[in-house]
């Protein structure tokens, strides 16, 4: 049977009263992932659903953007949110009505 907590997406919203700027993030990521890297994206685009091989770690810098993983369960992620997605756990995802600027990196096995 496999290991149950490595199957489940991990959800972290930030909780602070703003959110961490986008340089405080980008360095949560090179210290806990690697091939970090960050990227935009316009209002309302869309990714298919794929999925990766590696264990996925990412945050919400800017916008907004929800995950959508296989079980159509739904991720809204906004500025300070944390997510990591599992090795090859079916995602798809849309970018809110603000456009969105995300950092993401990968994580050890």
């Amino acid at each position: 049977m496999p290991d149950v907590r490595h199957m489940d997406v991990e959800h972290r919203p930030h909780t602070g009263p703003a959110a961490p700027d986008p340089g405080t993030i980008e360095a949560a990521v090179q210290r806990e992932a690697h091939d970090a890297y960050s990227w935009s994206n316009a209002p309302g685009d869309t990714y298919a659903e794929h999925e990766h091989t590696y264990r996925k770690l990412l945050y919400c810098v800017r916008g907004s953007i929800d995950f959508v993983v296989a079980s159509g369960r739904r991720f809204a992620m906004k500025p300070g949110d944390r997510l990591v997605l599992p090795p090859r756990i079916r995602h798809s995802a849309v970018v809110g009505p603000d456009g969105c600027t995300c950092v993401e990196g990968k994580l050890p096995p």
